[in-house]
């Protein structure tokens, strides 16, 4: 038997070896490239749930406060009363929507604005009736 020597310009594989290898190739870039993307999008949604969840938070803080404020001076007038409500609101960072006072009684809604969102909350303050003695 002769030695031959082997040939450097092709490699000694078979064909369909070669289509198999070939196929494959780059395909860990695009699952990795496909993962971050997937995994900045769910990032991005967390970041706005988290935005909603404290202006939301922050709507009903102020809403609370601002009826505190307003029933606590509903003896002077409504105007006087729903302009407390409206600086307690704002020393918050929200925004009076709507402030009403009957009696002693004040209902006030109040906005609070994170990025592109803006909730809403209601509050209602006043003295507790009495309850009847048994």
């Amino acid at each position: 038997m002769r030695w031959r020597k082997p040939s450097l310009t092709r490699p000694q594989t078979r064909p369909w070896a070669r289509l198999r290898i070939r196929r494959d190739d780059g395909s860990a870039t695009i699952w990795a490239a496909l993962t971050a993307t997937v995994l900045c999008a769910l990032f991005a949604v967390v970041l706005a749930l988290g935005q909603v969840v404290t202006a939301r938070h922050r709507a009903a803080a102020a809403a609370d406060l601002a009826a505190l404020a307003a029933a606590a001076h509903a003896l002077r007038g409504e105007s006087a009363a729903c302009a407390r409500a409206a600086e307690t609101a704002r020393a918050q960072g929200a925004r009076l929507l709507r402030c009403a006072v009957r009696g002693e009684i004040a209902d006030v809604r109040t906005s609070a604005r994170a990025g592109p969102f803006a909730p809403t909350a209601l509050a209602r303050a006043g003295p507790v009736p009495p309850t009847p003695r048994r």
